[in-house]
């Protein structure tokens, strides 16, 4: 019997969405499935993406500058968004892909770089053996309501606040 792909989101204000679906994306390498892992607004190097790029059946593609997007997307965050929505499209549509991840797409429908009914198309438009996970801040109610998982990721405390930056190792 063939697998049945769902939908998962992971969404919220607190640390650790994009870690849970590289940890899904470990997880299904581990079972010998082809893996997609499509990142948006996200350019600058990280340990995640670093080793996931050395491994077997794991196709990696990133559309965002080396600078941190935080609500004022330039046009050419836009065009790159684009870029790699329509290649995220391409993929899960060709059935290619047993997991496909789009990290921080629900920032691209919230920053109102992405339209949510393109979003929400490709959910249902998608091959049914797919596995779609969708992370980022802000996920949009018709996003949510299509999706078969929702985990919002909620900051209690965070070091942050006192003053401690990004670690490598650690946030990226």
């Amino acid at each position: 019997m063939k697998r049945v792909g769902r939908v998962q989101v992971y969404t919220g204000d607190g640390k650790g969405k994009t870690t849970a679906a590289m940890g899904q994306a470990v997880r299904a390498l581990g079972h010998g499935q082809m893996v997609l892992i499509i990142q948006f607004l996200k350019g600058r190097r990280s340990g995640e993406i670093e080793i996931l790029g050395k491994m077997e059946n794991v196709t990696i593609e990133r559309f965002g500058s080396s600078k941190f997007v935080c609500g004022n997307p330039t046009s050419e965050d836009t065009v790159l968004a684009e870029k790699g929505f329509e290649k995220a499209r391409e993929a899960v549509l060709s059935g290619r892909y047993d997991l496909v991840i789009l990290d921080e797409i629900n920032m691209l429908v919230d920053y109102k770089m992405l339209d949510v009914n393109r979003v929400v198309e490709l959910i249902k438009e998608r091959p049914k053996g797919v596995e779609l996970i969708l992370t980022g801040r802000n996920a949009h109610p018709q996003v949510v309501e299509v999706a078969d998982l929702v985990s919002e990721v909620r900051a209690v405390k965070h070091y942050y606040k006192d003053g401690i930056g990004a670690r490598p190792g650690v946030e990226y």
